[in-house]
């Protein structure tokens, strides 16, 4: 059975509630100095290795051309100090990049190959659920700052984008 339809929903789905979650997050708190992780950098993380994940290889990678190598990892030490924070409208635009890409990046996968990334020893397949749910635990952290500060909840997203 052809599994790539379903990973692909599953990948616009877990976007779209990123994406929601972003656009009612409040812009007070978007580069709170007392956050050790400040919610951008959160979002801009998650994004940036979903990214990084969907490509066969990490060879074939293109990061956005926006991309700022400091802000891929929430440690800073790692990729050389503090990073310049984006804006919010720079994240949700990161965001869109990453979701046009998606059903073009699934499709030429081989799911039954290697993981393509040295640090991750298992298959392609397994890589696609590593992927979505590091996606998500973020998205889940955000929507957590977001209910603690504003008491909004977020939509769920069943499938490929669209709510239930």
């Amino acid at each position: 059975m052809e599994s790539k339809p379903q990973i692909q929903s599953q990948y616009h789905a877990s976007l779209e509630m990123l994406k929601r979650v972003l656009e009612k997050f409040p812009e007070e708190r978007w580069n709170l100095a007392s956050d050790q992780n400040r919610a951008w950098h959160i979002a801009y993380h998650a994004i940036f290795y979903t990214h990084l994940y969907l490509h066969a290889r990490e060879e074939d990678f293109q990061p956005w051309p926006k991309h700022h190598r400091e802000a891929r990892s929430l440690s800073h030490a790692e990729d050389g100090g503090e990073p310049s924070p984006f804006s919010k409208a720079e994240v949700l635009e990161f965001l869109e990049y990453v979701n046009q890409q998606v059903d073009e990046l699934v499709n030429a996968l081989d799911l039954q190959a290697e993981s393509g990334f040295y640090w991750l020893s298992f298959d392609k397949l397994e890589l696609q659920f590593y992927n979505i749910r590091h996606l998500m635990l973020h998205t889940g952290e955000l929507a957590e700052r977001l209910w603690a500060a504003t008491g909004q909840e977020t939509d769920w997203v069943s499938m490929g984008g669209e709510k239930p």
